[in-house]
């Protein structure tokens, strides 16, 4: 079987995935080794992510693991066989950044995503002006081809929200986003009705956190929690900054970044009083 020496998210989400259920299920290395009737290493291989399992093993571990509910082993089975295909992003490929494009790749399977932003306008929920402006600001030398493209990705990335299965969307917004005139007043003005059309969607959760609230002490910077359909399966958590990407993986890294969350979503105002504050930002637009 080859070697991966570049596993994608999806990929890495699998192997993690195996590696907790044969934790849960009580058995060790070897005992998994004995199902596969194969040697160590073909089984850390595939814990890390470095080589894709064939079906049949798949099958046998999970029956291996206890994992019995129809439902649950269908969930991990598409896991495995999307891990080994390429979306609609890989298109972009050979354009955007690789963490971009790993990152969009791992949104797109999720089905539930809590974001909290502390300057900006949530990527999914941003208009095609907002998005421009933000790009010139922040890569200023950007090509018109550079341009489109990243528009052209930022568009389909939007889909999620308007699948068969749309995302479930829970975002909180630092109260001092709604102020910042990215794109000069009408695009800002635009943006902000944008949003509260958004909010109003059954799939989408807005709060918006005041700024004299003293949690706005406890903002960092943006970060992203992503939940997935498998139910034996870990969120992942997302978090940026100018030079880097970073994933959490680790259960204490989840709950601490979960933890936060929900004493934001405690603290930030609730939907109707969300809108009414970015509708007095509206206000100061006009």
């Amino acid at each position: 079987m080859p070697i991966n020496s570049n596993p994608t998210i999806r990929q890495r989400r699998l192997a993690r995935l195996l590696r907790e259920l044969r934790t849960a299920a009580g058995l060790t290395h070897a005992d998994a080794c004995q199902v596969l009737e194969s040697a160590s290493s073909k089984l850390g291989r595939i814990e890390n992510a470095q080589s894709n399992i064939r079906l049949p093993d798949l099958r046998a571990l999970l029956d291996a693991y206890g994992v019995t509910d129809p439902a649950e082993r269908r969930e991990i089975e598409l896991l495995s066989r999307e891990s080994k295909k390429k979306g609609w992003w890989s298109r972009y490929a050979q354009t955007v950044d690789s963490a971009y494009a790993a990152y969009v790749a791992v949104e797109w399977d999720a089905t539930k995503l809590y974001n909290v932003q502390t300057s900006l306008i949530p990527g999914l929920l941003q208009i095609p002006e907002y998005t421009r402006a933000v790009i010139e600001l922040q890569i200023p030398d950007a090509t018109d081809e550079q341009m489109e493209t990243l528009l052209d990705v930022r568009s389909e990335r939007r889909g999620i929200l308007s699948r068969e299965d749309p995302l479930q969307l829970w975002v909180i917004i630092a109260e001092s986003a709604l102020h910042h005139r990215v794109g000069g007043a009408t695009t800002m003005k635009s943006q902000l009705e944008s949003l509260v059309e958004a909010s109003h969607e059954p799939h989408i959760q807005l709060q918006v956190l005041p700024r004299e609230d003293p949690m706005n002490a406890c903002l960092f910077g943006p970060f992203v929690i992503m939940g997935f359909p498998t139910s034996a399966e870990t969120d992942i958590i997302y978090t940026e900054s100018p030079t880097s990407t970073v994933y959490y993986e680790e259960a204490a890294d989840v709950e601490t970044y979960t933890t936060l969350f929900r004493r934001l979503n405690v603290a930030a105002a609730n939907a109707s009083q969300s809108r009414k504050l970015i509708k007095d930002a509206i206000r100061e637009m006009e």
